[in-house]
């Protein structure tokens, strides 16, 4: 699927930006903003010269004037830039992100921003210290359809949210080789996958206080215990809300599925439901419903160019004020419900 946005116009003059890391996601970030116009591609790095091979090619066939190429985020950083989009592996995005604050630069980092929550909270601190703006990128908030669901469930209108179902199946594994890297990724697939569902349960319920986690993490089968080195290819973990509520989450890498992916987050309230899920095993294609007993309202459906849409929003805030968002408070809370799937 394509992640063109639409072309923004902007009054202001537009955003000078840096991409650090440019492999599949990078690139298609970097793609939606040169697309779109919401910012000026103006310099792009990556340690794998094949990447930057890629994405100088893709400058040049649809970005006038084509960004500059250099070999390290110090030689980013030496650039006039507005702000930085990292796409390196998870392991260095805290590092990277306060090197780029601490230069001036607005930062949107791919999740997650850190891969612990005591890490996120330094990010998060050098951020609101220097006042510069600091987004990540869950990017389901954007699909289409998902600030509705967001409304209807901390609304009011689903009565009183009891349960959600979350879910993140992957009939693949990553392909590359960092990912298998614990020092590298900070974990398996509830650091790649089940974040996402994590953040959209906070963040759609006004995140609230989670009182209690209890998880089991697999590996080909077999139950990890923390003595195993070995990276989650499963996991399931229940949350206890403070509110009573119970959320009970799924994900996992190479998944016998019958399909591509199995994704859904269903909220579940004593009025009515409001259900995510994806279309025919894509990872792509989304339909959003508010039910009621056996009725359902369809909310959304595709087609919806969703993958760049987060970049491109704050690409546009670079450009009109890149002051620190108080929002950025929340990242830590994320990460610190990952930690504690992670039994840390």
């Amino acid at each position: 699927m394509s992640n063109t946005a639409p072309r923004l116009q902007s009054a202001v003059r537009p955003a000078r930006l840096g991409f650090l890391g440019v492999g599949w996601i990078g690139l298609s970030r970097m793609r939606a903003v040169a697309q779109s116009g919401a910012a000026e591609v103006a310099c792009i790095a990556d340690a794998a010269p094949a990447s930057v091979a890629r994405a100088a090619q893709a400058a040049l066939t649809s970005m006038q004037p084509p960004p500059r190429t250099v070999a390290s985020l110090e030689e980013l950083l030496q650039e006039e830039l507005d702000g930085l989009v990292i796409a390196t592996p998870s392991g260095q995005h805290a590092q990277q992100a306060i090197m780029a604050l601490t230069c001036g630069l607005a930062v949107f980092c791919q999740k997650p921003l850190a891969t612990t929550a005591a890490e996120a909270m330094r990010v998060v601190a050098a951020a609101r210290a220097l006042d510069r703006l600091l987004e990540v990128d869950f990017c389901y908030r954007t699909l289409a359809g998902v600030p509705e669901l967001a409304r209807l469930v901390h609304g009011g209108e689903l009565g009183e949210v009891f349960a959600v179902d979350l879910t993140f199946h992957n009939a693949y594994g990553p392909d590359k080789s960092w990912f298998y890297d614990r020092r590298q990724s900070g974990g398996g697939c509830v650091m790649d996958l089940g974040i996402h569902l994590v953040d959209l349960l906070l963040w759609a319920l006004d995140f609230p206080q989670v009182v209690a986690v209890r998880s089991s993490l697999y590996a080909e089968g077999k139950p990890l215990t923390e003595a195993q080195s070995a990276l989650e290819d499963y996991a399931a973990a229940e949350l206890q809300l403070a509110s009573g509520a119970v959320a009970r989450l799924a994900c996992s890498w190479r998944l016998p599925a019958g399909r591509d992916a199995v994704i859904e987050a269903a909220f579940y309230g004593t009025r009515g439901a409001a259900i995510l899920r994806n279309v025919n095993g894509s990872f792509y294609d989304f339909t959003v419903e508010h039910c009621e007993g056996t009725r359902r309202r369809l909310l959304a459906a595709p087609p919806d160019e969703w993958g760049g849409r987060a970049v491109c929003a704050w690409a546009l805030r670079v450009a009109k004020d890149a002051a620190f968002d108080p929002a950025a408070e929340q990242l830590p809370a994320v990460s610190a419900v990952v930690d504690r799937i992670y039994g840390r």
